[in-house]
């Protein structure tokens, strides 16, 4: 009887293990696949032509464009439209549709606001603890960067806080509208019981050039 239920206790031991490396590293593998799949077909269609020439309407499906940041040292990120879990688990970051609007990067003023899982399924926000104040994150469209400089983050608060998506984020310390981004991703890590936000201002924009120059802050 011992030895049997050292077996099943082992056995259970395996199947945890087995969950975990699936969890945290074989959807990472599967997402960032399926990113790069979707990502390369943006390109193509900006390089044919095809693709709208601003970031995309606010109702397409479409990758509006690529988030760059530095301080978290991944690869670009596609962005596209929503933040329910099936089209984040596709190693994504989705811009809000609910339950506030998000802003697009080319309005002239409100929040572009979204989200991306920070473990599994990509884990595309999984340094977003390693932003500070005074970085920049980068956002390509066709034929438009935008640059935006981080002014502000919020290590923790509740999930259900969507006052800090409004198009004047509430918390940021901002009370005038502007040409706000916010970065939202669930915390502490392997948990999803709070939300950690960053917020940035659009600092300026470069036109696009025919060998897609990357601006300063990506070189």
């Amino acid at each position: 009887m011992v030895s049997l239920a050292g077996e099943l206790l082992i056995t259970v031991g395996v199947v945890l293990a087995l969950f975990v490396v699936y969890s945290l590293w074989w959807t990472n593998v599967l997402a960032d696949r399926e990113a790069k799949r979707e990502g390369d077909r943006i390109r193509n269609g900006w390089a044919d032509n095809r693709g709208p020439g601003v970031p995309g309407k606010i109702d397409t499906k479409d990758g509006v464009g690529f988030l760059h940041v530095p301080a978290m040292k991944n690869a670009e990120i596609l962005v596209k439209r929503g933040t329910d879990p099936e089209e984040l688990n596709q190693g994504i970051a989705g811009y809000y549709t609910h339950p506030v609007k998000s802003a697009m990067p080319q309005d002239q003023s409100g929040n572009f606001s979204m989200a991306a899982h920070r473990d599994g399924h990509g884990a595309k926000f999984h340094h977003i603890d390693k932003i500070s104040k005074g970085d920049r994150i980068v956002f390509e469209t066709k034929n438009t960067w935008y640059v935006y400089k981080v002014f502000e983050t919020l290590p923790k608060t509740s999930k259900y806080n969507v006052d800090v998506l409004n198009p004047v984020p509430k918390g940021s310390g901002k009370h005038r509208d502007g040409r706000y981004i916010t970065l939202t991703t669930c915390t502490p890590v392997f948990t999803s019981d709070y939300r950690y936000v960053v917020w940035g201002e659009l600092e300026r924009t470069e036109d696009v050039d025919v060998r897609r120059t990357p601006p300063r802050e990506l070189r």
